[in-house]
């Protein structure tokens, strides 16, 4: 394909509270078996993106460790790669990323020896699958300077939590509100932008010489009747998992077996680093409804709509209800767990009861078994 990706994972969210404490939001747990990454890392190469870069920064270790060998998503047998690139200190800059352009003009060098004419831009911290090519090729078909891939949202969702987007009758973006107190609007952006290359370095070099440091609102909304933007409705799954809420339906809605279909069975397939464990298994009296469970689990209890991860341990007689347990949890016999996300590496003692009772709870245990 005539494009390179870059994939922004280096965000801090407050959002996601305790869960984000010692990880990226990209490097979140999904489905039981994935990382949020894992949609992004999976729709580049799906779509023959040979050379992805990902921009890493905030609790980096995991995500950094999840990605530290390109094999599992197929980038560069002879040509490309998988770049992973950090902050770096140099004698001319001693910043962090200051934002997403900042991000971006930091690791201009890479753009600068790149050869493909285009770049897609996107999160890592969405599930969805899409075809690049598709949007690239409408892309050139506009002559766009900026393509953004958007959707519409129901009307009861909460549009504030994106950018939002109104556009004409050619599809051409005319107004771009990054946030809003008030949406006027529920067609959103998905973070997800493509834009030819040296257009890319322009702009980025332009906004460092300014001091302006975000691609959103220093360049989409900065330029949008400057430039040729044009937004690109997806009507297909896409979720963002910026927010408790959010990353507690997402995992939810897998438990539909129409969007487990759509990503597990449904070519083209989603990939992730392999992780070599033995099946779950389910002992004499063990009930399980309707959840996913990880492999390397064991199950004594009763789970019911709920996502268990990998290696998690489930005492006699525990009962777990509505909720997600993260990998390598340990529940002590007739625990109760209802609407509720186990942080990963807990020990949750016997006869110990976590309810949600106003929305979803996040329980973390400060008993780690042994250090990250």
């Amino acid at each position: 394909m005539r494009a390179v990706g870059i994939i922004l994972a280096g965000g801090n969210n407050r959002k996601m509270h305790e869960l984000t404490a010692k990880r990226a939001v990209a490097a979140m747990p999904i489905a039981g078996s994935y990382r949020a990454i894992d949609f992004a890392l999976s729709n580049m190469t799906n779509s023959h993106i040979q050379k992805v870069a990902v921009l890493t920064q905030y609790n980096a270790r995991s995500l950094n460790e999840h990605l530290n060998s390109s094999k599992w998503w197929d980038f560069g047998r002879k040509q490309g790669g998988l770049y992973v690139f950090t902050p770096t200190i140099t004698a001319d800059n001693g910043y962090w990323y200051r934002g997403t352009a900042d991000a971006i003009y930091q690791n201009l060098d890479f753009l600068r020896k790149c050869h493909e004419p285009y770049v897609i831009i996107t999160s890592g911290d969405a599930v969805y699958k899409l075809d690049y090519n598709d949007v690239l090729a409408y892309h050139i078909e506009k002559k766009a300077d900026i393509t953004v891939v958007c959707k519409e949202l129901e009307p009861e969702d909460d549009a504030t939590r994106f950018g939002t987007i109104r556009m004409n009758e050619n599809s051409r973006i005319e107004e771009f509100e990054e946030k809003p107190m008030v949406a006027h609007s529920q067609t959103i952006s998905t973070g997800i932008y493509v834009i030819r290359r040296r257009l890319l370095i322009d702009l980025v070099e332009h906004c460092a010489e300014e001091e302006r440091h975000d691609f959103v609102t220093d360049i989409l909304i900065r330029y949008k009747n400057l430039k040729k933007i044009y937004g690109y409705k997806i009507n297909s799954y896409w979720n963002n998992i910026s927010t408790v809420d959010a990353y507690y339906q997402t995992n939810m809605d897998f438990l539909k077996p129409e969007v487990r279909n759509y990503f597990f069975r449904e070519m083209p397939a989603v990939f992730s680093k392999v992780s070599d464990q033995p099946p779950a298994k389910y002992n004499p009296g063990a009930v399980v409804k309707n959840s996913l469970v990880g492999s390397g689990s064991i199950i004594n209890g009763m789970v019911e709509n709920s996502v268990i991860f990998k290696k998690v341990f489930v005492g006699n007689n525990c009962v777990i209800k509505n909720s997600i347990i993260l990998n390598d949890v340990y529940l002590g016999d007739n625990t109760y767990i209802e609407n509720c996300i186990v942080e990963s590496r807990d020990t949750i003692r016997a006869n110990t009861r976590h309810v949600g009772e106003n929305g979803v709870k996040v329980v973390v245990e400060k008993n780690e078994r042994y250090a990250l």
